[in-house]
């Protein structure tokens, strides 16, 4: 069983790393993402800004898929999470399993 578990998580790892860089999401798409967001975060942040990266790529039926996300915290990255995960999008993709990087910023008002 351990063997079968270090086998999986290998070729998981070599997946990962023979796949492309993430891209910068064009404008639409990030327009897309940043309406299904909305506009605050429910996340503690001490700073005004609170910054996290998210790595996404987009399925055959224009659904969103979170990969990644670097949060601050727990509760930022579960938000991220929730309010992204298998949510549609009008972008189409052209290429399957392309990645995305999306940086995100919420400031406190």
């Amino acid at each position: 069983m351990k063997k079968l578990i270090i086998v999986a998580i290998a070729l998981f790892t070599l997946n990962l790393s023979a796949a492309e860089s993430p891209v910068k999401p064009n404008e639409l798409l990030r327009a897309d993402i940043v309406q299904l967001l909305g506009d605050n975060c429910p996340a503690e942040f001490n700073n005004k800004t609170c910054s996290m990266d998210v790595i996404f790529t987009i399925n055959s039926k224009s659904e969103v898929i979170v990969l990644s996300v670097n949060a601050p915290n727990k509760i930022a990255e579960e938000f991220i999470k929730r309010k992204l995960n298998y949510k549609k999008v009008s972008y189409r993709t052209i290429k399957e399993g392309e990645l995305f990087l999306l940086p995100l910023k919420f400031q406190k008002s």
